[in-house]
């Protein structure tokens, strides 16, 4: 380690001033020798590389995402090209570079942060050693070697002996202890962070390799914290202490607000986001409409929690638009102009008539003229036109000498009674 540590001894001084400048700011409210002072200024350095790393870890969070959704595509590639390694990995670049995936932007975080953390560790080393390095002097030397947390001296290990704790002024058993519960604390932190990744985060309708080594690396990954931990100091301890709960926190905000498609976080998102925006009628944030935007240009292709986020919003009146912003239908705004209260699109949408068949009109109609004829025959017989002119405008013809039921009924055998010619009365 001490190796390793020494090929990043050029950011050694910097990373030495930083823990110094902050040194002051907590020595002047806890005191110049106390652990407060010198922990503070650890867990100070953390933040402060994590917050100039947030750029690199939403790139690491678009990678990552870029691989899930190309296995599919990667795993073709390693059937189809099982016995050709060579070609098999030409076909894998072309795939990365047609899609603009790159496979190590998903370790970023952790290969800009290694540099930190090797420096970090050889302070505190030199601290250990009782060696002034980067802009630690004498002074500033002594006052950490009696910085205590909990009892624990700052540059103190879980391997140390009896004897290499008695120039700390520190029993080995308040050592073990400490170095003990922050390990555990470390692994843990690492282990939930890689689990809330996979139960909530990950598409659970794509089964690919890539979650099976995820999830390899859930149980690994702690293993190695626990292992290296207990020849780490105890400065260092804190400082993984700290960014492990940094990336954890941080993960779950992601996870919150720009859930992976396809997950339970995802599903879980919409269902919030359909209660604020049938609440308020509107999207809230450039986050929101922007996974509204990305959900709307699926159009076929989305999961099952969007599609269900889609047609809510129908079923209550609201269309979610290209550009992801969220409005009233147009039969919703159509109930409010006529009745001028906000109404659901359910009790606005109008009940329309069914179509009906060409029969069922026929028979309306029949039934229609069958009831005029009765309103007809019941009228009042001082009402009916009365004489031959009245019996042959009833009739439909013109007055002739016939019988009077020829002449009421204006019909004859074998179809309608035709006029007389003039010519021959």
């Amino acid at each position: 380690m001490d190796t390793i540590a020494s090929l990043f001894s050029f950011i050694t001084t910097p990373v030495s001033w930083v823990i110094v400048q902050f040194h002051k700011v907590y020595g002047s409210i806890f005191g110049p020798d106390t652990g407060w002072a010198w922990g503070l200024s650890i867990v100070s350095l953390v933040i402060l590389i994590r917050i100039c790393l947030i750029p690199l870890f939403v790139k690491q969070i678009k990678a990552t995402r870029a691989m899930q959704t190309l296995q599919p595509e990667m795993k073709k590639i390693q059937e189809r090209y099982k016995n050709d390694k060579q070609r098999q990995s030409e076909e894998m670049m072309k795939l990365y570079k047609e899609t603009g995936t790159n496979p190590l932007s998903s370790c970023l975080p952790i290969l800009a942060q290694s540099p930190f953390f090797f420096a970090l560790y050889h302070v505190l080393n030199g601290i250990a050693n009782g060696e002034t390095i980067g802009v630690i002097n004498e002074s500033l030397l002594a006052s950490a070697q009696k910085a205590h947390i909990f009892g624990a001296p700052l540059a103190a290990k879980f391997t140390d002996s009896a004897s290499d704790l008695v120039s700390f002024d520190a029993s080995l058993t308040n050592v073990r202890i400490v170095t003990a519960i922050m390990i555990i604390m470390m692994s843990a932190s690492q282990f939930f962070t890689q689990r809330q990744l996979m139960t909530k985060n990950v598409d659970t309708s794509v089964k690919t390799p890539f979650m099976q080594q995820q999830k390899m690396l859930m149980y690994v990954f702690p293993v190695m914290f626990a292992v290296f931990g207990i020849n780490f100091p105890v400065g260092v301890l804190v400082y993984w202490l700290t960014t492990n709960v940094w990336t954890m926190g941080q993960q779950m905000y992601v996870i919150r607000n720009n859930p992976t498609p396809g997950s339970k976080a995802q599903a879980a998102y919409l269902e919030r986001l359909y209660k604020h925006v049938t609440h308020h009628g509107k999207t809230r944030s450039r986050g929101e409409r922007a996974i509204v935007k990305a959900i709307v240009a699926k159009g076929r292709e989305r999961n099952d929690a969007e599609r269900k986020f889609i047609n809510g919003l129908t079923k209550v009146g609201f269309a979610a638009q290209a550009d992801g912003t969220v409005i009233k239908s147009e039969a919703e705004a159509a109930a409010q102009a006529e009745d001028g209260t906000p109404t659901s699109a359910a009790a606005a949408k109008r009940q329309q008539p069914k179509r009906q068949s060409k029969s069922q009109r026929q028979s309306m109609a029949k039934d229609a003229g069958e009831s005029v004829s009765l309103s007809k025959s019941d009228e009042p017989e001082d009402a009916k036109p009365s004489g031959a002119a009245g019996t042959a405008k009833q009739a439909g013809t013109k007055p002739s000498g016939g019988g009077r039921s020829k002449a009421q009924s204006g019909q004859r055998k074998g179809g309608p009674q035709r006029p007389k010619s003039p010519s021959k009365k």
